[in-house]
């Protein structure tokens, strides 16, 4: 366990700095954004008024008050977002492939450690875990900041006010904040479930090389397969034979056994195929 968690820190520490600049990519963007937006539609509303000799209440009848949720359906708020997305998604590789085409071929000091081989591919599945909990947190400390610059920069009779709860249920953003346990295991067992099928992929490319990448796609498939097999049959077999609460369970179990099969290969990989 000592081990594991110095690997934990020692993976994280290297990405400390790449995790440092995302986040303030994500501030800067996203308050800029909120900043902008709100001031383009200020700046309508005052030509509206002031200019033209609108009504208050014909522009606001015309052209609707703004919330929130316009912003977070913004390039400015969304952009942010993908980029952290993409730089996990990136980091998925790099956790690996940086330690075999780095300097000194890092991989063997890390294997030659006096611990299971298997804790070094735990402490890189914690480390992407760690990387998109901190982002979703990150973002979900970053909202209420956000809306007090937003009623900071509109008058009250131009906007409309929403707690970050309305926030996220109204938009994309609650795929990251899931609103129950059961959503969040669902969410993130099935992101989890994608990490260890990559991860094993990977292994099996660095065991086998170009073998290894016909044989890690075909695993991947097969991987995708199980998984999505109780909702093949249900659609083209069974005729919609299961309850959606016994569907729910299978995938769940499906789930848990490709990821159990994703890391015993991976240890495996690890333990007789690369050689140090």
């Amino acid at each position: 366990m000592k081990s594991y968690l110095k690997l934990v820190n020692f993976e994280f520490n290297r990405f400390a700095k790449i995790f440092a600049v995302l986040l303030g990519i994500t501030l800067v963007v996203q308050m800029a954004g909120v900043i902008v937006m709100s001031k383009r539609y200020l700046n309508m509303a005052n030509e509206k008024i002031y200019e033209e000799f609108m009504l208050k209440a014909d522009f606001i009848t015309n052209y609707g008050q703004m919330s929130f949720v316009s912003i977070t359906r913004s390039v400015w708020f969304l952009g942010p977002i993908a980029l952290c997305i993409a730089g996990v998604a990136f980091y998925i590789f790099l956790i690996w492939y940086r330690d075999w085409f780095g300097k000194n071929t890092f991989i063997y000091r890390l294997l030659m450690l006096p611990t299971t081989r298997l804790n070094v591919f735990y402490a890189k599945i914690t480390n992407i875990l760690l990387a998109t909990f901190g982002f979703v947190a990150f973002q979900l400390i970053l909202i209420p900041i956000e809306t007090t610059v937003f009623k900071w920069m509109l008058p009250k009779e131009f906007r409309v006010d929403m707690n970050v709860n309305e926030i996220v249920s109204s938009t994309e953003l609650r795929i990251l904040f899931p609103n129950s346990f059961l959503e969040c295991i669902l969410y993130y067992g099935a992101g989890l479930m994608v990490v260890s099928i990559l991860f094993t992929a990977i292994l099996f490319e660095r065991s086998f090389r170009w073998k290894g990448i016909i044989i890690g796609v075909l695993f991947s498939l097969v991987a995708v397969a199980v998984f999505m097999s109780p909702l093949l049959l249900q659609e083209f077999v069974l005729d919609y034979f299961f309850y959606p609460l016994e569907l729910f369970v299978l995938e769940i179990v499906m789930g848990v056994l490709v990821l159990a099969g994703s890391i015993w290969m991976s240890g495996y990989l690890l333990k007789n195929k690369i050689t140090v």
